[in-house]
């Protein structure tokens, strides 16, 4: 007899919760987008015309596929828990192509437009690179292990999310601390919630009453919220071609910061995939740099700037219950609130301090996935693979000015902070080699280490030769220490 075949649901209850999770990680980024552009002087129809739009559409299609990848794994394994990989703009990536390709493209021709231009033809190439970069996406995954990828991302969900959305929580702490209580009850110790709400829902709810209720809201919010409303299409357009002729002819500079940060981007798919395994869902890292690659692209194509990739969120959504329907729904709301213009509305009239706790969680679920997911033994490379996030959350947030800003502090803040990404998986590597005694495996690391730091691709503001010769010499001198051990330990295992 046939078995009877599993019926994957659209749409659960749960995923409510996790689409305005992921919603609200997405909107947050896409205001500062604005916010940021704005204030560099790019006028409101490039910023809410095109480059909104395109990343809308990039957030579309890499929803939508990822829902559809969801149904497929689900019908593959006979189960109704598969939860779709999250989908957005990654933090550190859009400020670097906010300060890195951006700024410098406007200071060099003195022309918003054609700033826009060679970004968007920058984020075409970014696309293009990454999808090139998933024909060895499961080799790398294959080497690189597990605690030394996870803890990369934990650094990341610890600074740029918990962290600073903590900040963003207590700078209200009576609605702030209220709804962060709401979403511990809820998300976390899973109890139901008044008329049977999603935690989340009900939280936002709660919170913006009590925002209006004492006075931090006020009716400016509402006429602040609808100067922006409007009809913005989502149309193709010839940018990205116009601005490669302008990024070759001129400003090949800026491809330097484009291909360690695409790399990047590649590496924090790979690691959210990853941690998707850790979770019980495993899709394939090639496809999903390839789709990340591709959605890009066609983000590009319609005037986006930013890349896109797989979303440290999903982890969350995992511990929500999500199935396939929040990224659905996320991908259509996207498409709409920013054909409306209602991204500003919303944005304006829900305070930071009601989203901030719910972005809490998200960290939360990410940091304690980076710890369930490997053996104790491991925690210390966990741990160790974090710490470089402090230093890329205080260089990122300074921009330009970081080295002036913390030199009292350290002035191995911002070199410590270039690079993070690759300074915090080849520690976290060497690191457990070393606890699992294969020191030739850790020396490999330290070599590696050492050649990315050699053109530039850690602890250096740009690629370039000899780029960090001390760190150079540093990771050399691990290389050699460890390659010591290693045959100190040859003789014991004949």
């Amino acid at each position: 007899m046939a078995a009877a075949s599993t019926h994957y649901p659209w749409y659960k209850k749960e995923d409510t919760d996790a689409f305005f999770a992921l919603f609200q990680n997405n909107i947050a980024n896409f205001i500062v987008i604005a916010i940021t552009m704005l204030g560099m002087g790019f006028p409101s129809s490039i910023v809410y015309g095109q480059v909104l739009p395109g990343a809308a559409i990039a957030v579309m299609v890499g929803n939508f596929y990822y829902a559809w990848s969801a149904a497929r794994l689900a019908r593959k394994e006979s189960r109704t828990d598969v939860t779709a990989l999250s989908y957005g703009i990654s933090t550190p990536v859009m400020f670097v192509f906010l300060f890195g390709v951006l700024l410098p493209a406007k200071q060099l021709t003195g022309d918003t437009e054609l700033a826009w231009k060679v970004a968007v033809a920058a984020c075409f190439i970014s696309g293009a690179i990454e999808a090139a970069i998933s024909l060895i996406g499961r080799w790398v995954q294959y080497h690189l292990p597990r605690a030394a990828m996870l803890g990369a991302v934990a650094g990341v969900a610890l600074t740029f999310i918990a962290g600073e959305m903590l900040f963003k929580t207590l700078e209200v702490p009576v609605i702030g601390l209220l709804v962060l209580a709401i979403i511990i009850v809820g998300l976390v110790a899973r109890v139901s919630m008044p008329f049977k709400l999603p935690a989340s829902l009900f939280a936002i709810i709660v919170g913006t009453a009590m925002a209006y209720l004492i006075g931090d809201a006020g009716s400016e919010r509402f006429s602040d919220a609808f100067t922006h409303l409007g009809f913005y299409p989502l149309l193709p357009n010839l940018a990205w071609f116009e601005g490669l002729g302008l990024l070759f002819t001129g400003m090949l500079a800026v491809l330097t910061v484009v291909l360690p940060i695409t790399l990047y981007n590649a590496i924090e798919t790979m690691n959210n995939v990853e941690a998707m395994e850790a979770a019980g869902d495993k899709y394939d890292v090639r496809e999903c740099q390839a789709v990340d690659g591709v959605g890009t692209m066609i983000g590009a194509l319609f005037g986006g700037v930013f890349p896109t990739t797989v979303y440290i969120a999903t982890v969350g959504a995992k511990w929500m219950g999500a199935g396939r329907g929040y990224s659905l729904l996320n991908g259509a709301v996207y498409a709409l609130a920013t054909m409306t213009g209602l991204i500003a509305a919303l944005a304006a009239i829900i305070p930071v301090s009601v989203v901030a706790p719910i972005l809490v969680f998200v960290g939360m679920s990410m940091i304690a996935t980076a710890f369930q997911a490997n053996d104790t033994r491991y925690y210390p490379a966990v741990a160790l693979a974090m710490l470089p996030y402090f230093a890329n959350y205080i260089m990122t947030r300074f921009s330009r000015g970081a080295g002036e800003v913390v030199s009292d502090i350290s002035s191995a803040i911002v070199v410590m902070g270039q690079g993070a990404m690759f300074m915090a998986i080849l520690l976290g590597a060497m690191t457990v080699s070393v606890i699992d005694h294969q020191f030739r495996r850790a020396a490999v690391f330290a070599l590696i280490a050492a050649g990315f730091s050699f053109v530039g691709l850690m602890h250096a503001p740009q690629l370039a030769l000899n780029a960090a010769p001390q760190f150079v010499l540093g990771y050399l001198a691990m290389a050699l220490l460890f390659a010591y051990f290693s045959f100190q330990e040859a003789p014991h295992k004949r």
